[in-house]
């Protein structure tokens, strides 16, 4: 099955690599469990320490407790905690998130631009003098603004570069700025999924589509998971709510939606570890093990 999921510009001698990466990664399902842990800049301390937020949060190892014991797909984050923790979390699976901004300078007071930190080069050589499992890369494109041209331009090169390397690419596909006045527009929603497949991404990370009341309906994916063609369509776990709401959205965006994984940070994180690992552990068990919501709040012990 993962023939149809292997891109061409993969040269012959990774196509082996890509696609055992592929297979480890979203456990022969063709779907992805990603544990976003890349908000330490885009939302800076906002989403680590407050009210509601465990203390063991603030610490960025919090991060790779979670990603040691949890059952994940990938690990996403930046370079930097990466290398300052990988020698500890040798097992974690990990993506290398490659830009990032922080949220200080409101979207709609200036177009956003988020730069490429490192070349996908970097990221390979890391991976071998490591030994780390670095199975992709990762990058933001905000569509919509003055930038778009250059993160547009960034992101085909990272995606291309990545085949090469027999690593999988991942693209956050968030339409922003002045212009932007609905983020969660289906038809908006679905144009970003579009130009992720136009750019050959494996996997676009977009925003949840709600009807005109704010309410999120699976079948309004639909749009967006047909416009992605072969990428596969991970939707974005937002702010945290209650479990058995989160797993139950989430099982309809993949069986009605027909998305092909999530990107959750918050609904995860911010918990105690041991809580932080049952929910990673349900929300991998519908994404990648073919479980309903039954079972997963079984795993949370509900």
């Amino acid at each position: 099955m993962f023939n149809n999921y292997l891109p061409a510009d993969v040269p012959e001698e990774q196509e082996k690599a890509f696609l055992e990466n592929l297979e480890k990664t979203t456990n022969g399902s063709g779907r992805l469990m990603l544990f976003a842990g890349d908000q330490k800049v885009e939302h800076l301390n906002n989403d680590f320490y407050g009210e509601g937020i465990p203390e063991e949060d603030n610490d960025p190892e919090h991060l790779f407790r979670i990603a040691k014991l949890a059952k994940i797909g990938v690990f996403a984050t930046q370079f930097g905690l990466i290398a300052r923790y990988g020698r500890e979390y040798r097992e974690v699976p990990y993506l290398v998130k490659l830009n990032s901004k922080t949220n200080l300078l409101p979207y709609d007071a200036k177009d956003p631009y988020s730069q490429q930190w490192l070349e996908v080069e970097d990221v390979v050589r890391f991976r071998d003098s490591s030994g780390l499992d670095i199975r992709g890369v990762g990058y933001t494109v905000y569509l919509g603004g003055e930038h778009e041209h250059s993160m547009l331009r960034e992101a085909a090169r990272i995606v291309h570069e990545a085949h090469r390397h027999g690593m999988l690419a991942v693209l956050w596909m968030y339409p922003k700025g002045p212009y932007v006045k609905n983020q969660h527009d289906p038809h908006l929603i679905a144009g970003a999924a579009g130009v992720a497949a136009c750019l050959g991404a494996d996997f676009a990370k977009l925003k949840v589509p709600y009807d005109a009341r704010g309410d999120f309906l699976p079948e309004l994916l639909r749009e967006a998971t047909t416009a992605a063609g072969r990428t596969g369509v991970l939707c974005e776990g937002g702010s945290r709510i209650d479990e058995e709401t989160f797993l139950r959205q989430l099982y309809e965006q993949i069986h009605i939606g027909g998305s092909r994984g999530n990107g959750t940070g918050r609904n995860i994180h911010q918990r105690p570890l041991q809580e932080a690992v049952k929910m990673a552990d349900a929300i991998y068990a519908i994404t990648c093990e073919g479980a309903d919501v039954k079972r997963a709040l079984e795993i949370l012990g509900k």
